[in-house]
C-alpha cells in the first residue's frame, strides 16, 4: 500500500480493503501491523515534548533569590573572600541536586500515569478479537466499536448496527450521526456528511460497528485540526495556586524584613558586605519558593503510589477533594459485587426451576433466546466471553445444549435494536423456517408491558401480567437479578425506526435468575465508609426488592430509616422537592444513568461532597459534575474514563475507600510539610530580626543561614511525604472542602513555635555572651539546627504523641534526621569544615545546653498535642 489520499467514502468496502491490503475478515497479522506502524508512526497526536533533563536542572538555578545570591557570592569572591564563595557554590548546587531530583521524580510519575491513562483499541488481527493501544493503530485494521468507544482512529465503516457517532468535536453538530456503510458521491463533502465514515476522537453514542482504519495520528481529521488544541492550559491544582499565592505574600513579607535587617545592620556599623550577605541568605532561606513545588512533588508521586491500589488519577486535584467526600454512590454490579453472574433459576410455563435440561416448549424457545438475544461469544476454548450478563446466559444455554454457534448456522442474525437505557431492552432478528422471529430480552417492566400472550407446554395463552410480575418480585426478594425473554413471529422483516411498533405483540416466554455474589471485601470497606463519616449509597438498574436483599447483605442498608428509591420515584419529584429526601436514601434502583447527575446535584446542594461511579455514556455527565468522577477500568467505557477524576483499575468499590484514605493522608502531610516549612523559616527570620533589637551582634553568618537552610528545609521536609496515616485517620469526619489548609491550629503553631525557636538561640546568645564564651555564634548555629530537628519529628503527627508512634516507625525521615545531626556535629568537628562554616568545637557543657534548650522545643510540641488531645486547644476534628 502507499501513502496516497484517497476519498475514502466515494469507495466501497471491497475496494477500501483492496487498497489497504486488509482483510476485514479477519483483519491484519501482526508482522504486519508492526511493519506499518514502523512506517506510520504511533496513531498518535504530536504533543509538546517533555522538557530537557538539561533544562530541568538548569531551571533549579532560575529562581530570583537564587540569581541575587549568585551574584553575591561573586561579589564575596570579587572582594577576597574566596572561601565563603566556594562555600556557597557548593550550598547552591546542592540544593539545585535535591530540586531536581524531586522534580525528575514528579515528572517520571506524571509520564507512568499518562501512559497508564492511554486509551485501548478492540482490533481484529490473525483473525483474532484483541486489545491493543490506541497509540499502535495502523491503517488496514479492523476496529470494533460498541457504544461508549472512542473512535481511536479515521475509520471506514464496514459494519454498522444501529450505529450513531457523536461527532459534535468535529463539525459542531449536536446531534449524533447515523452511519451506513455503502459508498457516497465522489467529491469534497463537508464532514458530517460522510456517513460512511468515522472519525478519531468522536463517540459511538449508540448500536455497534466495524471499520477499516484509514488514517492515524496526524493524518487524521482530528490531527489535522491539532493546532487549535490546548495542551499547554494551567494544569495547578487548587491547593498549589493557593500556595503559590501564599507564597507570594510570604515572600513579600520575607524581604521587607530582610531589608529592615540589612538597614540596621549597617546603622549600628556592621561591615556593608556582611550584611548585604546576611540580607540575601536571610533571603533565600526564609522565602517559601519551593511550596507549590513540594505540593506538585507530593500530590504526582502519591497520585503514583495510588496505581498500586488500583486507584488511577486522571486529574491531580482529586486527590485533594478525595479526603473531603462525604457520599460515594457506586453502581453495585461489579463495584459492590464481583461481576461473576450465573444463571440460578428459569421460570416459564408457571415452573421455576434451578436445572434445565429440558428440551420441550418453552423451555426450548426460552433457551435459544437466551444464546441468540446476546453479543457474548464463545472463545477457541468454548468459554463465553463478552459482558458477564449476557456471557452467563449463554453459558446457560451452552450447559443445556444449546449452542450459539449452532443455532447461528441455523438462524442467523440479520438485524437488531441494541439494549439502550431508555427503553432497557435488547432484541435481535433471525431468519427461521421460511420467515422471520424476533427474540428480545428486558427488565420485567419494561418488557411484560410489550407481551400480549404467554407459552406454555399446550400452546399460547393469554398473558397473565399481576401474577408474571409476583414471580419476578419472589425471585428479585431472594437477591436474583431477574430477566424477562419474549419472541414475536414475523411474515416480512420489520423495517422503519419504530421501536415500539417492533417491540409489541410479543409472546412471554419465561425469566432468568442471575446472581452476583457482593465482593468479600466490600462489607468492610462500607463498615469503614460510616466510621469515616461517609455515607456509601447503592445504584443499579436492578430491580428494588434485588437491590434491597443486596444492600442488606453489605451494610448499606443500615436502619429502618435508611430509604429505597425507584427511578420511578425519583423521575416524579422536582429537584427541590428530591432535596429534601436526598440525604435519607441509601439505594437507588431501576434508576436510568441520565438520572445520576439529578442525584449529584441534589446532594451537592445540601452541602455535600460526592463520589460518583460510572461506566457507560450515559454516565459521563454525572461523572463530570461529581467532585470525584470514577470510571470503571476493566468494564467502562472510553468515554466514562476519559471523563471521570479517577480510575478503578479493579472495578472495586472497596479501591475507592482506599482511595479516600490516602487522599487524607497525602492532605495530612502537605499540612506537616506547610507546618514545618513556614515555622522554620519564619524561626531564622525571628533570630536574625530580634536580635539587633535586643543589643546582640548578628547572630548567623550568610553561610550557616544558607546550611540550616539546605540540611532542615530540604531532606527532612520531603521525607514527610512518607510519613505514614494517622491512627484514627479513618475514625474522623471528612474535612470540609472549603476549609482552610491553617484550620486546626496551624498559623497558630507556626507563629508560637518560630517565635520559641528564635528565643532559644536569643536565650544562649545572651548566656553565651555573658559567660564570655567564644563559641556563641557556634551555638546558636547548632541550637536552630538541632530545634528544626526537633521540630520535624515533633510534628509528625497532628495529635499523637512522638513517644506513641515511635521515633523510627518513618524511616525515611528518622534516617534523614540522624544523618542532618551527624552532618551539624562534623561542622562543629572536623577542622576543613570548621574553616568553611566559621565554626568552633564546642565543649561537654555547651554541647549539653545546646541538646538542652533544642529539647524544649519537642517538649514544647508534646504539650501542644496533649492539649489537643483533651480538645483545650484548637477546633479539632474528632478521631
Amino acid at each position: 500500500m502507499d501513502n496516497k489520499t484517497f476519498d475514502w467514502h466515494a469507495l466501497t468496502p471491497e475496494q477500501v480493503a483492496r487498497q489497504l491490503e486488509s482483510d476485514p475478515a479477519s483483519g491484519l497479522s501482526q508482522p504486519q501491523a508492526d511493519q506499518r506502524l514502523l512506517r506510520f508512526g504511533p496513531n498518535s497526536l504530536k504533543e509538546k515534548p517533555p522538557r530537557a533533563v538539561w533544562l530541568m536542572l538548569l531551571d533549579q538555578f532560575s529562581d530570583f533569590m537564587i540569581v541575587v545570591l549568585i551574584v553575591a557570592a561573586l561579589v564575596s569572591g570579587f572582594v577576597g573572600d574566596l572561601a565563603d564563595t566556594a562555600a556557597i557554590a557548593v550550598i547552591i548546587i546542592l540544593n539545585a541536586v535535591i530540586g531536581f531530583v524531586q522534580e525528575y521524580r514528579a515528572e517520571r510519575a506524571m509520564a507512568a500515569l499518562k501512559r497508564m491513562s492511554e486509551a485501548n483499541a478492540q482490533v481484529l488481527r490473525d483473525g483474532h478479537k484483541q486489545a491493543v493501544s490506541a497509540a499502535g493503530l495502523v491503517p488496514g485494521d479492523v476496529v470494533l466499536l460498541e457504544a461508549g468507544n472512542i473512535v481511536p482512529a479515521d475509520l471506514r465503516i464496514l459494519e454498522a448496527a444501529r450505529l450513531r457517532i457523536d461527532e459534535s468535536t468535529l463539525t459542531g453538530e449536536s446531534v449524533a450521526i447515523e452511519k451506513q456503510t455503502h459508498a457516497l458521491q465522489q467529491g469534497e463533502l463537508p464532514l458530517g456528511d460522510k456517513t460512511c465514515l468515522a472519525y478519531k476522537g468522536t463517540i459511538v453514542t449508540y448500536g455497534r460497528g466495524r471499520g477499516l482504519v484509514v488514517a492515524t495520528g496526524m493524518q487524521s481529521e482530528l490531527g489535522k485540526i491539532a493546532s487549535l488544541l490546548d495542551d499547554n492550559a494551567e494544569t495547578r491544582t487548587p491547593m498549589q495556586r493557593r500556595l503559590a499565592e501564599l507564597g507570594k505574600r510570604l515572600a513579600i513579607g520575607a524581604l521587607a524584613i530582610c531589608v529592615l535587617v540589612f538597614m540596621v545592620g549597617i546603622l549600628r556599623g556592621e561591615p556593608l558586605l556582611l550584611m548585604f550577605m546576611t540580607a540575601v541568605s536571610l533571603a533565600v532561606a526564609a522565602i517559601p519558593s519551593a511550596l507549590p513545588a513540594v505540593v506538585t512533588i507530593s500530590l504526582a508521586l502519591g497520585a503514583h503510589k495510588m496505581v498500586k491500589q488500583h486507584a488511577l488519577i486522571r486529574r491531580l486535584p482529586a486527590v485533594e477533594t478525595l479526603g473531603s467526600v462525604t457520599f460515594i454512590c457506586s453502581d453495585k454490579t461489579g463495584t459492590l459485587t464481583q461481576n461473576k453472574m450465573h444463571v440460578t433459576a428459569l421460570f416459564a410455563d408457571a415452573t421455576r426451576v434451578g436445572t434445565w435440561h429440558h428440551d420441550g416448549e418453552p423451555w426450548a424457545s426460552l433457551l435459544r433466546a437466551m444464546a441468540l438475544n446476546s453479543d457474548a461469544h464463545l472463545d477457541q476454548h468454548n468459554k463465553a466471553q463478552g459482558e458477564p450478563t449476557e456471557a452467563a446466559l449463554l453459558h446457560a444455554a451452552q450447559q443445556a445444549g444449546y449452542s450459539k454457534t449452532v443455532l447461528e448456522g441455523e438462524m442467523p442474525r440479520l438485524f437488531e435494536l441494541p439494549f439502550d437505557s431508555e427503553r432497557k431492552r435488547m432484541t435481535t432478528y433471525h431468519r427461521c423456517d421460511g420467515e422471520f422471529i424476533a427474540y428480545c430480552k428486558g427488565s420485567p417492566e419494561s418488557l411484560l408491558p410489550r407481551c400480549t400472550h404467554t407459552l406454555r407446554h399446550d400452546g399460547e395463552f393469554s398473558l397473565d401480567r399481576d401474577g408474571l410480575l409476583q414471580h419476578a418480585e419472589a425471585m428479585a426478594s431472594d437477591g436474583l437479578r431477574v430477566l424477562a425473554f419474549a419472541c414475536r413471529r414475523w411474515p416480512e422483516l420489520p423495517t422503519g425506526t419504530d421501536h415500539d411498533a417492533q417491540e409489541s405483540d410479543l409472546t412471554f416466554l419465561g425469566f432468568a435468575g442471575l446472581i452476583d455474589p457482593p465482593r468479600g471485601e466490600v462489607k468492610d470497606a462500607v463498615t469503614q465508609c460510616r466510621t469515616a463519616g461517609i455515607t456509601p449509597v447503592m445504584i443499579t438498574g436492578d430491580h428494588p426488592a434485588t437491590a434491597r436483599a443486596i444492600a442488606r447483605e453489605l451494610g448499606i442498608l443500615h436502619t429502618d430509616d435508611d430509604r429505597v428509591m425507584t427511578g420511578t420515584e425519583l423521575s416524579q419529584l422536582d429537584q427541590q422537592a428530591f432535596e429534601t429526601e436526598v440525604e435519607s436514601v441509601r439505594v437507588y434502583a431501576r434508576v436510568d444513568p441520565a438520572q445520576k447527575i439529578k442525584i449529584v446535584k441534589a446532594l451537592q446542594d445540601k452541602g455535600e461532597v460526592v463520589a460518583m461511579t460510572g461506566d457507560g455514556v450515559n454516565d459521563a455527565p454525572a461523572l463530570k459534575a461529581a467532585n470525584i468522577g470514577v470510571a470503571m477500568g476493566k468494564g467502562g467505557t472510553d468515554v466514562a474514563r476519559e471523563t471521570a477524576h479517577m480510575v478503578l483499575l479493579d472495578d472495586n468499590f472497596a479501591t475507592i475507600v482506599h482511595a479516600v484514605r490516602h487522599g487524607r493522608r497525602l492532605y495530612d502531610n502537605i499540612r506537616k510539610f506547610l507546618r514545618y516549612g513556614i515555622t522554620t523559616n519564619s524561626a531564622e527570620i525571628w533570630t536574625i530580626f530580634l536580635a539587633p533589637f535586643l543589643g546582640l551582634p548578628i547572630p548567623l553568618l550568610p553561610i550557616q543561614i544558607l546550611w540550616v537552610n539546605l540540611v532542615t528545609d530540604g531532606l527532612p521536609g520531603l521525607a514527610l511525604a512518607a510519613e505514614p496515616a494517622e491512627r484514627g485517620i479513618m475514625r474522623r469526619a471528612p474535612r470540609p472542602i472549603r476549609e482552610s489548609m491553617f484550620a486546626h491550629g496551624l498559623w497558630q503553631h507556626m507563629i508560637w513555635v518560630g517565635l520559641l525557636m528564635a528565643g532559644m538561640c536569643l536565650l544562649v546568645q545572651a548566656w553565651a555572651l555573658h559567660s564570655g564564651s567564644s563559641h556563641w555564634q557556634s551555638m546558636v548555629f547548632t541550637v536552630l539546627t538541632l530545634s528544626q530537628l526537633a521540630h520535624v519529628v515533633a510534628i509528625r503527627s497532628e495529635q499523637e504523641s512522638l513517644f506513641t508512634i515511635g521515633f523510627f516507625s518513618n524511616p525515611a525521615l528518622a534516617a534523614t534526621v540522624i544523618f542532618t545531626f551527624l552532618l551539624q556535629m562534623a561542622t562543629l568537628y572536623l577542622p576543613p569544615l570548621n574553616a568553611v562554616f566559621k565554626t568552633e568545637p564546642l565543649d561537654g557543657a555547651e554541647l549539653l545546653t545546646c541538646f538542652a534548650l533544642s529539647s524544649v522545643v519537642l517538649f514544647a510540641v508534646e504539650v501542644e498535642k496533649w492539649l489537643m488531645r483533651k480538645n483545650w486547644l484548637y477546633s479539632t476534628p474528632p478521631l
